[in-house]
């Protein structure tokens, strides 16, 4: 429910891991899903003490494709150059190994439950997540990006449970969630935030985003 209610109206793109519970906001009116290829390589490596050879194909499948997004960030291709580059070399990489998941699908020796059964079905259902990356230039294969930066604060989740009420706990999330913007932006908290004190009371309330922290200049 609570990213239903996030993502309620928007439009873009969206990209996830394979939690369900982004199914449906993914399937949307104006809305483009991206799953994640680092979780689709997950459960084939997770495979590899079940099947090795079947989980060993398949990361050979998914190595070709980063192989393509480490020559576009080394060639420094713009977003145009990205998606030519990607459907020459990782569309036809894609195409075949979505005719080997399904043969390997159809193969009885496959138990639904095991690992590979699994790790098979994870990128079967969501082939065309998995795919839409191709597109768009601007896009990532993967969401290690956002991993990265929410990182933070999975890892100091247990410290967050203690904040006295869920006001406080409301009230912290956003000064984290301002900093994060800081951070984001290249803009010195300290700074931000002693300006944003000194002005917030006397500036129109239709202009209160010139205090946001991506709008913040040093020599304001």
């Amino acid at each position: 429910m609570a990213a239903e209610n996030i993502l309620k109206g928007f439009r873009g793109y969206l990209q996830t891991d394979g939690y369900a519970a982004y199914k449906k906001p993914g399937m949307q009116e104006g809305v483009t899903h991206l799953a994640c290829w680092a979780h689709a390589r997950r459960e084939f490596y997770d495979a590899q003490s079940n099947d090795s050879k079947r989980a060993g194909e398949a990361l050979q499948f998914i190595q070709k494709l980063y192989e393509v997004e480490r020559e576009a960030r080394e060639k420094g291709l713009d977003p145009a150059g990205i998606k030519k580059l990607r459907l020459d070399r990782s569309l036809p990489v894609i195409n075949s190994m979505s005719k080997w998941i399904k043969e390997q699908l159809q193969d009885r020796n496959v138990m639904p439950n095991s690992a590979i059964g699994k790790a098979l079905r994870y990128s079967a259902e969501r082939w065309a997540e998995l795919s839409n990356y191709l597109y768009d230039g601007r896009l990532e294969i993967d969401n290690n990006l956002v991993e990265n930066a929410i990182r933070p604060v999975a890892l100091g989740r247990k410290n967050y449970l203690f904040a006295g009420s869920h006001s406080a706990a409301k009230r912290a999330a956003m000064v984290y969630s301002f900093f994060a913007i800081c951070k984001k932006h290249g803009v010195n908290p300290y700074e931000w935030l002693k300006h944003t004190l000194q002005n917030i009371m006397s500036i129109n309330h239709k202009d209160i985003k010139s205090l946001y922290p991506q709008n913040f200049k040093p020599d304001m």
